[in-house]
């Protein structure tokens, strides 16, 4: 598989899908979620799934009260992954490095759960060491 990354902190072109660290109460006040709800449409209050021209998905409790376990993540990731697969043919989407900031974990701990990520899903640049097949926009 070809793997397509983009520099990370860069915005997504007007035909991809903003896919952002949230928190379950879908609280969008900081980072990539804040920039989810005043740049690509993402309601207040949804936390988990399509929303607006994003994709929230959630790596940090309810109310902002601490981050989700990995296993918790990994299980909104392939939910994720799963709603890129159905959508291969008529969406794109940016990720950006989700877990990786409010919830404090490391590229190292967040990028490997994309290792099945489809051809659709462009991912940070920072996450290209954790892959070996290699394919920058």
């Amino acid at each position: 598989m070809t793997r397509t990354y983009h520099p990370d902190g860069s915005p997504p072109a007007d035909d991809q899908i903003f896919v952002f660290g949230s928190n379950l109460s879908g609280f969008h006040g900081g980072g990539a979620a804040k920039a989810a709800h005043h740049h690509y449409g993402a309601q207040w209050g949804v936390g988990v799934g399509p929303t607006g021209r994003c994709y929230a998905l959630p790596t940090v409790k309810h109310h902002i009260s601490g981050p989700l376990l990995l296993d918790d993540i990994e299980s909104f990731i392939w939910r994720f992954l799963e709603y890129a697969r159905a959508n291969l043919n008529t969406q794109k989407f940016f990720v950006t490095r989700v877990g990786c900031g409010l919830a404090g974990y490391e590229d190292k701990d967040i990028a490997p759960m994309f290792a099945d990520a489809p051809a659709n899903c462009s991912l940070p640049d920072t996450w290209a060491p954790f892959f070996t097949d290699q394919t920058t926009s």
